[in-house]
Order: C-alpha cells, then structure tokens, then sequence
C-alpha cells in the first residue's frame, strides 16, 4: 500500500474503499470483505446512512483500529458549529470509536464555517486526526484555507478519466491540501469501462479498464477510493501497485480530459437547491 503524509503528518492510505451508495444493511459486509482483502481506509458520510454498518465492521474486523483509517464527513443539514459538533459525537457513536482519522465538510454550503470551527474543536479535542472538505472548488477552498487556523489537510472531488482536476490540483498543491478522488469510474457514465484508450492501455499492461483508471490517479499523487459491493472487483481494484503506466500511458489518457462534471455543478442554483433540501 501506498501512503501520503497530509499537511499535519498524519499517513493516509492512497488506496481505500468508498461506501457511497452502498445500502446501510449491506454495509457491514461490504466493509468487512473489504478489510479482509486489504483496504485499510474506510470513506464514509453522515449522509450516506451507513456509519453504524461501517461501526460495526470496524467492531468486528479484528484489525487492530490504529490499523484503520476512517473518513466520514459533515451533511449540510448539520451545518454550523454547535451542531456540526453534535453530529460529529453522534458520528463517532455510530462508528464505535474514540476518534475519526479524517473529518470533511461534505459540501460547501450552509454555515460551513460554523461547521469547520466545530471540526477545529474536534481536532484539538483529539477527537479527529485531521480535518479537510469536500467538493470545494478553488475559490472557496482558497477563500476557507486563508480563513481558518487548522488548515484543510485534504479536498475529496470528482475526480475521474474524464474530469481530470489537474489544474485544481495545482491550487490544492499550492496549499499544502491532498486531492482526493470521488467517483474514479465515473460511476461508468461516458461508457467508461468500455472505453477504447482504456482498453489498449489496459492490453499492454495485462490490466483491466478499473485498473488503468486507478493507476493513472495513483501516480498523479490523488488518493482514490473506488467502490464495489462484490469481493473479487475489490481485490481487483486493490493490484494496482504491481506495474507502472509509462509517460506516453499518461499523456494518452491525459487527452480524455473533458474539464467538465459528468454529475452537477456545485455553481448550479437547481443543485444547490436539491443539496440543501436532503437532510
């Protein structure tokens, strides 16, 4: 497994698995095939219903938890900084832990700094190793960082063959935060693992579709965190250490670059409207 250092040191695996849309009664058994295959970072969310599933394989994996490193994430209907802090005890109860490795605002609205200023608290609290945000475009997250004293240690984006974020990636670099991929496969949209590039890529290297996508993220420094409900699509998605894409591998795919969501804009006044209606 590969590793890297955030802003306050903390070691995060480049490499996890994602419970987005993953159905809260499979959960448990999702998280602990995944654990047994290998992964070690869990990506969870309050929105997402699932934390006590997830709790409750981090209960029963037997993987020591110091061994394990646990995302979950803030809901806007939780913003602002007595309540987000509320939902973050309520978060910690639900995964049956003392603490949660990373903390992020799961979208940029609301009293997001409200809730950044509880997640801070959690912080120095010893009650989250690190904090960061999720789905904030460069102004905001340039905007936020400048605002705030615990700087974000890390950006989860769309992040995927076809929305590359390479110039947002610059801007997280320039502020010391990780970017981190949400929907590496697109969640297949653009007919994604049928895609040629992919295909030939994959030939060469004796690697599927999923593998090259990853691949590609991983040697650009993104951390990824793919999700699959079968066993054997986890393990596949976990060999991805064993070969190298070469440079002309990467300019190729570099090319797929559309720069633009397969999703919703967070700019879109409709999307905003649907976001801050879900509780």
């Amino acid at each position: 497994m590969n590793y890297v250092e955030l802003n306050n040191g903390v070691k995060m695996p480049q490499l996890g698995y994602g419970v987005f849309q993953v159905e809260p009664a499979e959960a448990e058994r999702c998280v602990l095939d995944a654990i047994s295959v290998g992964y070690r970072l869990i990506d969870t969310a309050q929105f997402y219903k699932n934390e006590e599933g997830v709790g409750n394989a981090i209960a029963k994996c037997g993987v020591p938890r110091s061994e394990l490193f646990i995302v979950t994430k803030v809901w806007p209907a939780n913003a602002g900084e007595e309540k987000a802090y509320e939902s973050i005890l309520e978060s910690l109860k639900k995964l049956q832990s003392d603490y949660i490795d990373l903390l992020l605002i799961h979208q940029p609205y609301g009293d997001y700094y409200g809730t950044y200023r509880a997640m801070e608290r959690a912080y120095r609290e010893g009650k989250v190793r690190a904090i960061g945000v999720s789905n904030f475009y460069p102004d905001r997250l340039i905007d936020l960082h400048h605002n705030v004293d615990i700087k974000p240690a890390v950006n989860q984006v769309e992040t995927h063959v076809f929305n590359q974020q390479l110039e947002e990636q610059k801007y997280m670099e320039k502020y010391n935060c990780q970017i981190m991929s949400w929907g590496p496969f697109a969640e297949g949209k653009n007919d994604f693992f049928n895609n040629e590039t992919l295909i030939e890529i994959g030939n060469k290297h004796n690697k599927t579709v999923a593998q090259v996508a990853l691949r590609y993220l991983l040697q650009r420094g993104v951390v990824v965190i793919p999700k699959s409900t079968h066993k054997d699509r986890m393990e596949q998605n976990m060999d991805v250490f064993n070969f190298l894409l070469t440079d002309e591998d990467m300019k190729t795919i570099e090319k797929l670059d559309t720069k633009h969501t397969l999703f919703a804009s967070h700019r879109d006044p409709q999307f905003v409207e649907l976001i801050l209606s879900l509780k």
